[in-house]
């Protein structure tokens, strides 16, 4: 069997654009056709991913254009994907995106990419990124768009699950509303034991960033003890 970085490298590139236009003009972008991200991606899971050890999936909602949109790794902006993960590239280092300063924060207290990498898998429901009028959009904005992408969705968490051989005990959410949303998806498809739900990382930083080591502490917590 393949390694767990080619499994992976395999599925970003090949995961399929909608075979029609979405409803309200919702764009959609594939950001591992782009060479340069296609390169930090290998990097990336050759440095992080290579082990194929089991690992719990960490579910976000959709890749942001400042974040994983850009990189190509989930929650990963550019200033963490060389400050942190040690990878390099030629992307312009802007501003922190929000969700990726508060996931590296955790991580760190995890011990580190490293070994937070070995044990976990960082991803996202719907694994494309999504954009309106040039702004991120989320799958559940619109009952029309998450009606129109459930089939891409339910196919995104079965290839996840089974090709990179998740664990099937729990799995977690980054998100509530994403979360009822990865539930409703678990029923029909019966893919994991259960679903640990999280306050998303952007709105932690955006609504309660004056608890942000409280925040921190409860996903140490929540996280840490899936390794027991």
């Amino acid at each position: 069997m393949p390694d767990f970085a080619t499994r992976l490298l395999h599925l970003l590139r090949t995961f399929p654009l909608p075979d029609s236009p979405l409803p309200g003009s919702v764009e959609v972008r594939r950001s591992a056709e782009d060479p340069g991200v296609a390169d930090i991606i290998t990097a990336f899971a050759q440095k992080y991913y290579r082990a194929n050890t089991q690992r719990v999936g960490i579910f976000g909602i959709n890749p942001g254009r400042f974040g994983g949109g850009r990189t190509g790794v989930a929650f990963t902006d550019p200033v963490a994907l060389t400050d942190i993960c040690g990878i390099p590239h030629t992307l312009p280092k802007q501003r922190r995106e929000l969700s990726s300063e508060f996931v590296y924060q955790f991580i760190a207290e995890l011990g580190g990419p490293t070994p937070f990498y070995e044990h976990f898998f960082l991803s996202s429901v719907y694994p494309l990124e999504l954009t309106h009028a040039g702004k991120n959009y989320n799958y559940y904005d619109a009952t029309a768009l998450t009606k129109a992408l459930w089939p891409d969705m339910q196919r995104s968490l079965t290839q996840q699950a089974e090709q990179l051989n998740l664990r099937r005990d729990v799995a977690v959410s980054l998100g509530r509303r994403n979360g009822e949303f990865l539930r409703k998806l678990n029923d029909e498809l019966g893919l994991f034991d259960r679903i640990e739900v999280l306050d998303h990382p952007r709105f932690l930083m955006q609504y309660r960033r004056r608890f942000l080591a409280e925040n921190v502490a409860r996903y140490v917590e929540v996280l840490g003890g899936l390794l027991a």
